[in-house]
């Protein structure tokens, strides 16, 4: 018997394990973690991962190193090796949410759901280390930091995000089909949304660092103005947006930061302004990224300054046509197919989950977390953010469909 032939006693398995995924995800939301400092995260996903008989990759990415891969071989016969992939760092927001299970983190909250997404995954490799004998091939669940952002590698100072970092590792080596799910608010628990092409931005990150030469405001003409050139790039780069780019395209840059100067009457000799840019097409990303490099030079140059930049460049998600219908399947099968959504148009938001899309077919998709009735409806990346954790059954349910599903 294959394991199709036994989903009806598989599913019942994960739904017996409702209080243990919401202990699991209370446990992490009352212990948030930043970008690659996700040790403790990282510690126990290992560690039941171990329990349950599973082969444990730590210390995973040639650059951080904090990474977590689990690999189950079926040993029901051959057959491909399918990836999923779950977030696990948190966000630098002080909670405001009265619930026993509040970050006891100060400034540091789980305000995107990525311990629902751990806590789903290890759900689905419980699920799945019950039932190895009837699985076919290999399922690979990575566990992986640094979603939400980036540092300078300690090896050769790019910018990586943990998803980059992972697959330098070779986490994708093999695999045929890859998948990962997200909680969405703005949908109500028990639905999933999916997006037939284009899922999310690619959102990419800058820090442009001008240096001219101090002096007093007496004199300004013994001085070079790096505030000055800071307010022209604002300028010229709105420009550039506007003329530079395809009006067709969706496509936003914006400002987040501009520091400069530290005395009223003293020309300041540095200043710094940090942005992001989002767009779908690969050849945007590039004209923008270009036009910003070009501004800066000129603008540099023609102030007698100079300038440096850093840049986190991003990708667009994109979902496979093929693996959107099996995702579509999957959730019908769990969730009801009038819960299943298809969605119009994509988010400008950035994930780098589309790293691996990029070089393995597979699907992004979004699984409902609102619920009015109880007053879960704020957004993530809000002080307030909450979900409703029966959504924890419904996630590890779709999840271990779409690694045994033919």
């Amino acid at each position: 018997m294959n394991v199709i032939e036994h989903m009806d006693e598989i599913m019942a398995y994960a739904g017996s394990l409702q209080e243990e995924l919401i202990e699991i995800r209370r446990d992490l939301h009352q212990h948030p973690e930043l970008l690659y400092g996700v040790a403790r995260t990282a510690g126990i996903a290992a560690g039941l991962l171990e329990s349950w008989g599973i082969e444990v990759r730590r210390n995973v990415g040639p650059h951080f190193g904090m990474g977590v891969v689990g690999t189950l071989k079926g040993t029901g016969g051959e057959g491909p090796i399918i990836l999923l992939r779950a977030d696990m760092d948190a966000l630098p927001i002080q909670e405001e949410n009265d619930v026993p299970y509040k970050s006891r983190q100060a400034g540091v909250m789980h305000a995107c759901g990525h311990d629902a997404h751990t806590a789903m995954l290890l759900g689905a490799a419980k699920t799945l280390s019950q039932f190895r004998d009837h699985i076919r091939g290999t399922i690979r669940f990575v566990f992986q930091p640094a979603e939400e952002g980036a540092l300078p590698s300690p090896l050769d100072g790019r910018l990586l995000s943990g998803g980059r970092d992972m697959i330098e590792a070779g986490i994708l080596d093999g695999v045929e089909r890859c998948y990962a799910l997200h909680v969405m608010p703005e949908l109500p628990a028990g639905s999933l949304g999916i997006h037939d092409h284009y899922a999310m931005a690619a959102s990419s990150h800058f820090k442009i660092r001008f240096t001219g030469t101090s002096g007093h405001h007496s004199a300004p003409h013994h001085a070079v103005d790096a505030l000055q050139m800071a307010v022209r790039f604002v300028t010229e780069v709105n420009g550039l947006m506007a003329n530079r780019v395809d009006p067709t395209e969706a496509a936003v840059l914006a400002f987040g930061t501009l520091q400069a100067g530290s005395a009223i009457n003293v020309i300041a000799a540095q200043s710094e302004l940090t942005g992001t840019y989002r767009a779908f097409t690969k050849e945007t990303v590039a004209a923008i990224t270009d036009g910003l490099q070009r501004n800066a030079a000129s603008i540099a140059e023609s102030a007698g300054g100079s300038y440096e930049m850093e840049l986190r460049e991003g990708i667009t998600v994109v979902n496979d046509a093929a693996e959107v219908q099996r995702v579509v399947s999957a959730a019908a099968e769990v969730l009801g197919a009038e819960q299943v959504h298809r969605l119009s148009p994509p988010s400008l938001a950035g994930e780098d989950f589309g790293w691996y899309l990029d070089r393995v077919p597979g699907v992004f998709a979004f699984l409902g977390c609102g619920n009015a009735a109880q007053g879960i409806t704020h957004a993530i990346h809000q002080p307030r953010f909450d979900l409703d954790e029966s959504i924890l059954v419904q996630g590890t349910r779709i999840l271990v469909k779409l690694a045994v599903q033919p």
